[in-house]
């Protein structure tokens, strides 16, 4: 090395980073906190990780360099990649030049030129508060010529005994479903090319010790915050390099570099943890919660309209659901898809964005102020980004459907996509909804995003870049213009679910279906990202709008309690029974809810795969709160133990049903009417007997420290 390698530490994480001989930069070690080390330290560490010179490869003993590039003969994928049309061929190779590092509160920001290739390149990397990595490239065109870039990937080394890969896939309505194999030699991508985050996407890119677990395991993840086109791979070449990486995805010409312009990459974050992967979530969560707009540790509970009437709107009949919800402590009453021009279904009217006078002659104000007159706030569903075809912004302004032929693209739910790109779509699309929330008192926007952008251009140019550039100006705009406004992203339920988009809303629906068996799991590996108060949970009727699966109102109450609490159901339909349990749950989860958005979300592990766990504990450990479900039926009679994780070894708990068990239901001892005292290390070593439980029921278990 030319010089001492430096050294970032914070909350139990170091990255090590330095030069070789010829000035390369090369990231020597990221995970596990090294303690105090020195220059001589740091010195040693490089030359014992110096690898050998290889029989039938280069002459020198070659490392990889924190931006991975052919030129030093890397044989996996380049970490950047383009083109200077009619000039040089020259590919960027920065690890070729000798690199600037600036060292600065746990940050590094590192600087190279190629004045042969004409880029110039700077590598950010940085630990906040949590641990998380924080690490993106740029690169600038430093020569004559527009510069057309390829690709700008970043990657981070992992070491080879983390030999297991976690990414998730899914559909539409089964999102975030976990696939797990074994790391070999090559690269597994997975691209994501739908023009937002999609409902395939891999939130992670997970790689750890064979057998990683919630609660063990060494691990390491990466995630690409951008909502666009983009891609996680993991690769293991077969010198023995191991990296995970990330980036954007662009299409030839998308993204082309004028002298003196400059690419910044999406910010690809990582995360580690020695113990599995809920301390890795946790890294995650802390930085959701200290970029989301809105921080606030309690979230409203929600009623929204959509699964109560669909398009069966009225004055008259949506203020009669919104005063039962109102009686079972509803906060927040959200208007959904159905009340704007010409909206009566599917097939019309996304693009104006103007109150049907027809279902509501005189407009919104009234329903606003009757749900405001009720002590709840006022929401509305929006689609902002989309356009159908039968609409009067289609019919006045057909340039605006966004694509990439003379034809408009293949039709998705009966419509296409408004170019935010076009200056008079942007600013009209804009002022329509500056004027809804200047005119009425709304505190909150569902916003949806119901297709994917398929054969898009916008002058010539794949779309994809800025169209996502776009909606980020727009969703900033509105913020600035009211600062108070909260809003969710909802893209046909978890079609954009990353962390670029929730520095700018406020939670996410991670699904379409409100099925709680479906949404057990998917809730669950969601959270390796989102913290649980940044998700949406609702209640829906007893027979679900996407399964038609039937669940008792206790499986549906508790699996949506210790997340954004909501109801999507028809309870001015319900009887008195019904409306009571369901009170009972809202009460529930407005005791608990202090927990949820500064609490740590915990996913014990347990032997039988029919059991699913969830639990958040108080921030000083003082209280918890603990979700057990069945997805299915238990493999035994009677369930192994469960083990408590995440509380105070050293304090005593006394734990008990938070409501009481469903009629006929076995009652474990320790969940008995006058609880148990036990010890947290108690809780986590031996653990509490579980009762017979049926498939798809749920028990919540409530903790107090005594004393």
């Amino acid at each position: 090395m030319t010089s001492p390698p430096v050294h970032l530490t914070r909350a139990g994480v170091s990255l090590v980073v330095g030069r070789d001989d010829t000035g390369i930069l090369v990231v020597l070690h990221w995970g596990a906190e090294l303690g105090d080390l020195d220059d001589a330290g740091l010195q040693a560490l490089a030359d014992a990780t110096r690898p050998g010179i290889s029989r039938s490869s280069f002459d020198v003993s070659r490392r990889t360099g924190a931006l991975p590039d052919p030129a030093r003969g890397y044989s996996g994928t380049p970490a950047l990649s383009g083109q200077r049309v009619g000039g040089s061929a020259t590919a960027a190779a920065p690890s070729l030049v000798d690199w600037e590092v600036e060292a600065g509160d746990a940050s590094l920001t590192c600087r190279s030129e190629d004045p042969e290739a004409g880029w110039s390149v700077v590598l950010q990397l940085a630990l906040d508060e949590a641990g998380l990595l924080h690490a993106r490239t740029s690169v600038t065109n430093s020569a004559d010529g527009d510069l057309h870039l390829a690709s700008v990937l970043t990657s981070l080394p992992v070491p080879a005994h983390a030999s297991e890969l976690l990414d998730l896939t899914g559909r539409w309505c089964k999102e975030r479903a976990p696939q797990r194999h074994r790391w070999v030699q090559g690269t597994h991508r997975r691209d994501a090319r739908h023009g937002r985050t999609g409902h395939d996407a891999t939130l992670l890119m997970v790689a750890g010790t064979p057998g990683f677990a919630f609660g063990a395991g060494e691990v390491w993840a990466v995630h690409a915050a951008w909502s666009g086109n983009h891609t996680h791979y993991a690769e293991r070449t077969p010198e023995g390099e191991c990296l995970l990486g990330g980036g954007e995805l662009l299409s030839p010409g998308e993204v082309v570099l004028a002298p003196g312009e400059t690419y910044h990459s999406p910010w690809l974050l990582g995360s580690w943890s020695g113990s599995g992967l809920d301390p890795l979530s946790h890294r995650f969560h802390a930085h959701l919660r200290a970029v989301t707009p809105r921080a606030r540790t309690e979230r409203p509970v929600i009623a929204n309209s959509w699964e109560a009437v669909y398009f069966e709107h009225s004055l008259e009949r949506i203020a009669e659901l919104a005063d039962a919800a109102a009686d079972v402590g509803v906060e927040r009453f959200v208007l959904d898809d159905g009340w704007f021009l010409g909206r009566r279904d599917d097939t019309a009217g996304l693009g104006d964005w103007t109150v049907d006078p027809a279902i509501w002659p005189q407009g919104l104000g009234p329903l606003v102020a009757h749900v405001t007159g009720r002590g709840m706030e006022f929401g509305l569903w929006v689609e902002p980004e989309m356009v159908n075809l039968d609409s009067e912004t289609a019919r006045h302004h057909p340039e605006r459907v966004l694509r990439g032929r003379a034809g408009v693209p293949m039709e998705w739910r009966q419509q296409q996509v408004l170019d935010l790109q076009d200056d008079g779509a942007y600013a009209d699309l804009r002022d329509a909804l500056t004027t809804l929330l200047d005119e009425l008192d709304i505190a909150y926007l569902k916003w949806d995003h119901n297709r994917d952008l398929t054969d898009v251009t916008h002058d010539g140019r794949p779309a994809v870049h800025g169209q996502t550039l776009a909606a980020y100006r727009l969703l900033d705009e509105l913020r600035d213009a009211h600062p108070d406004l909260e809003i969710e992203s909802c893209a046909s339920g978890g079609g954009r679910v990353d962390a670029e988009v929730l520095s700018r809303t406020d939670r996410i629906w991670p699904s379409d279906t409100i099925d709680p068996l479906e949404r057990q799991h998917l809730q669950r590996w969601t959270s390796l990202l989102v913290p649980p108060e940044l998700m949406g949970s609702h209640v829906g009727g007893p027979t679900s709008h996407t399964t038609k699966r039937t669940h008792s109102l206790r499986y549906r109450a508790a699996t949506a309690l210790l997340h954004w609490f909501g109801i999507e159901w028809d309870v001015s339909r319900l009887d008195d029974a019904s409306l009571a349990e369901l009170r009972s749950w809202v009460e529930l989860h407005k005791q608990v809810r202090p927990l949820i958005g500064s609490g740590t979300l915990v996913h014990p592990d347990h032997p039988d795969p029919a059991v699913v766990v969830t639990g958040i504990i108080a921030a000083d450990r003082s209280e918890a709160c603990y979700v057990v479900a069945t997805v299915a039926a238990t493999e035994t009679q009677h369930p192994a133990r469960l083990r408590l994780t995440g509380l105070d070894p050293d304090r005593t708990y006394r734990l008990a049903e938070a409501l009481p068990p469903p009629p006929g239901a076995d009652l474990a001892p320790t969940w008995s009417a006058d609880g148990a005292v036990l010890t947290g290390r108690a809780l986590a070593t031996v653990g509490v007997g579980l009762p017979v439980l049926d498939p798809e029921e749920a028990r919540v278990l409530r903790l107090v420290a005594e004393g």
